[in-house]
């Protein structure tokens, strides 16, 4: 159970990233109204309540600074309970974002974990993990060149895309994106599935999403035989539902579905909020 929280935190992020990112697309400008986002989401894997996932975004014209924290449990804690935190800083450079820094880390009732990226225009990132890990000799080899102009997984999922199409619309599923996680490299494709129509009492009060179908290609960093790797590369149950945040041309999901060798993991939105502020706060390090 512990494992199965514990991935189903880095799986929130990393299949968030799945959904929402174009590299090289260029990065929606929020209106000056409109310069900070927080949502809410309720994780759970089949019939079990894993816990909440919480964000906020801030960005402006030349940099951005995103923060997470995710708090989950078992039973009320008598099986398990961890909380983690996440945070992601870049630039913007012509409109694209580029990771500067990111940071996971997380702790439950048998021991903690962090991991830093720092990245570079020019080399590979700079990953620090603690514990300490060895190199996995039986992983797929990854160069230097294959780790250039990937996104950290928290940029990945909530510098949302640019797209000035209506709620519902598919046309923001057309995309491809590198993902790096600290470990494996992969690439996420998305295209146009369905359009689901929302109920009445829908966080922000959103009507439609467009619901966009993911498929997962493993690049290197991963074990060949490792039976999840083969398990996501098969599966077309990954499903990314997308929305608009109001009063900007942001898009974040409302809900992702992730299946898992315990049923079903979703994300499910249940807030969302836009507040104005001084853009100056989000800063790249």
């Amino acid at each position: 159970m512990r494992n199965l929280a514990f991935g189903c935190w880095m799986r929130l992020i990393v299949v968030a990233a799945l959904c929402l990112a174009q590299p090289g697309a260029a990065l929606a400008e929020a209106p000056s109204s409109v310069n900070q986002i927080r949502a809410s989401y309720r994780v759970g894997v089949a019939a079990i309540d894993l816990g909440t996932f919480d964000l906020t975004a801030s960005v402006r014209p030349d940099s951005y600074s995103l923060k997470a924290r995710g708090e989950f449990s078992i039973l009320a804690g008598l099986v398990y309970k961890g909380e983690g935190d996440t945070q992601s800083d870049g630039k913007r450079v012509n409109a694209n974002p580029r990771p500067k820094q990111f940071n996971l880390s997380y702790a439950d009732n048998r021991e903690e974990r962090t991991l830093e990226i720092l990245f570079a225009e020019e080399s590979a990132p700079e990953v620090t993990r603690i514990p300490k890990k060895r190199p996995d000799r039986k992983a797929v080899p990854l160069s230097d060149d294959q780790l250039r102009n990937v996104l950290d997984p928290l940029t990945a999922a909530f510098l949302a895309i640019h797209a000035d199409v209506p709620q519902g619309d598919l046309a923001v599923c057309n995309q491809t994106l590198p993902v790096f996680d600290g470990r494996q490299l992969f690439e996420l494709t998305l295209s146009p599935k369905r359009t689901e129509e929302l109920g009445p009492k829908t966080a922000g009060g959103l009507r439609a999403a467009a619901v966009c179908a993911v498929r997962y290609r493993p690049v290197g960093g991963h074990r060949p035989q490792s039976s999840t790797v083969a398990f996501l590369q098969k599966t077309n149950g990954i499903e990314a539902w997308l929305v608009p945040v109001p009063g900007t041309d942001l898009f974040v999901p409302y809900k992702v579905v992730v299946p898992t060798a315990w049923g079903d993991g979703t994300v499910k939105l249940t807030k969302l909020k836009t507040l104005p502020g001084d853009p100056r706060r989000a800063s790249a390090r």
